[in-house]
């Protein structure tokens, strides 16, 4: 995957008191014509003793554009579905052959789900730090309310100003807060999971 790279540590310690075991990794682009790498994931799966993980990080779609998330959704069902791990020598009864197979799952990543608001009133609720209210515009929410994406997953508690995207050359202010002679873009703030 371009750009793309996950790495999952297990302490020593760990692997000293219980067995690791059926590790598998699998890429799936979903960027130009729906295969290239430029958008997508990367996942590993593994077990540790009798419970099967899966670790996926993705980079979705952009924009801020209405309708942008159905791209950022399609994506995800197609990471859902063409995610495979291959099977290795006689574990085929105990490795899940997909994501959904897996016992516990973590999915994280850059998905690009946006802060459907106007700018100003984001970054006014970004300054009395009003998360809740702020998370009411959160797409990602939204889409899953509407039976559009990650259903029966969950998320968890955000209390912290939304982490995208700073300047480039002060990162105590988002991109296109100030005005710019550099023709940097107007970006409403957003989380990144």
């Amino acid at each position: 995957m371009v750009g793309l790279f996950i790495s999952v540590w297990v302490k020593r310690e760990l692997l000293r008191k219980y067995y690791v075991s059926e590790a598998r990794v699998c890429a799936v682009g979903c960027g130009v014509m729906g295969y290239l790498g430029n958008k997508g994931s990367v996942s590993v799966s593994f077990r540790i003793e009798g419970t099967s993980f899966c670790f996926i990080v993705a980079h979705l779609a952009s924009g801020e554009r209405k309708g942008d998330e159905a791209r950022r959704n399609y994506q995800v069902s197609k990471i859902l579905q063409r995610t495979a791990f291959a099977h290795q020598g006689g574990d085929e009864f105990h490795h899940p052959k997909a994501i959904f197979g897996h016992d516990r799952i973590f999915w994280f990543g850059d998905l690009n789900y946006r802060l459907f608001i106007d700018d100003a009133l984001a970054r006014e609720l970004i300054n009395k730090q009003d998360w809740r209210a702020l998370k009411s515009f959160d797409q990602l929410k939204q889409e899953q309310g509407e039976d559009g994406v990650f259903q029966g997953w969950r998320e968890g508690d955000i209390e912290f100003a939304p982490t995208y995207k700073y300047s480039s050359s002060n990162g105590n202010h988002y991109s296109g807060s100030l005005p710019s002679r550099t023709g940097e873009k107007q970006r409403t703030p957003a989380w990144y999971v």
